[in-house]
């Protein structure tokens, strides 16, 4: 029927497979490799003069070699859901690995982060006048005990 011709021998991932595509709008095989009587007849009435043809048989014809046009390829699909809903679903699982290891698994912040203890860092900081040229003693206004403006 068609002019390649595959044994039983070949492997079957060996084979060409048929696959729709925009890039390539001519596949490797027909859609359908083995042909009903009715699509036979069919294929030998395509030989003859097109006009003959009724506007079904054209479609007919049409599926035989293609699975789908290129507007049904074009056609916007719903996977953008499924991919947005896997998306969340591994932010939550994240998230509760997160919580999981800041409840259980990390230990508690070193009191050196508390507010009272940043508070007598920055004081003592400004006292021994770090960085008075350019650095942290240079914004602070000893005479009114206030940050410069």
């Amino acid at each position: 029927m068609f002019p390649f011709c595959w044994t039983d021998a070949a492997p079957y991932y060996t084979r060409p497979r048929y696959y729709d595509q925009r890039a390539l709008p001519l596949p490797d095989i027909p859609f359908h490799e083995s042909l009903t009587e009715q699509q036979v007849s069919l294929k030998d009435k395509e030989k003859g003069p097109w006009k003959q043809l009724s506007q079904e048989e054209k479609i007919s014809l049409y599926r035989i070699k293609f699975n789908m046009t290129y507007a049904e390829m074009n056609k916007p699909n719903q996977e953008w859901k499924t991919v947005m809903g896997a998306i969340f679903f591994f932010l939550g699982i994240t998230g509760l690995i997160i919580w999981w290891q800041r409840v259980y698994v990390l230990p508690p912040l070193p009191h050196t982060l508390e507010d009272d203890w940043k508070a007598m860092q920055l004081k003592r900081m400004l006292d021994m006048r770090v960085g008075p040229v350019q650095g942290l003693s240079s914004k602070w206004d000893y005479e009114k005990n206030e940050w410069k403006k």
